[in-house]
């Protein structure tokens, strides 16, 4: 099986499972995470993560006001730079 098709087929239990893994930085049973599988752990929940509304998604941020405004700006935002030449 083929990595998006792991993605594609994960439950959201499992996912749950991974975070509580990264988490804590072992497995259900105890054992400790390397940190070849923290990084796995981590790729998988991201991925899985892409097909979720935005404000599912792990590390979502909430920047709407109680009116619906958008709180600061956006930090995905490209930002202006201005150069001013003092010579």
């Amino acid at each position: 099986m083929k990595y998006e098709e792991l993605i594609a087929n994960m439950t959201p239990e499992i996912h749950q499972s991974l975070k509580r893994a990264i988490e804590l930085g072992k497995w259900p049973t105890g054992q400790k995470l390397s940190a070849e599988q923290r990084e796995t752990c981590m790729r998988a929940v991201i991925a899985y993560d892409q097909n979720l509304p935005e404000e599912q998604r792990t590390g979502y941020i909430d920047r709407t006001k109680n009116n619906g405004a958008k709180h600061g700006s956006d930090p995905l935002a490209a930002d202006v730079l201005k150069i001013i030449n003092t010579h």
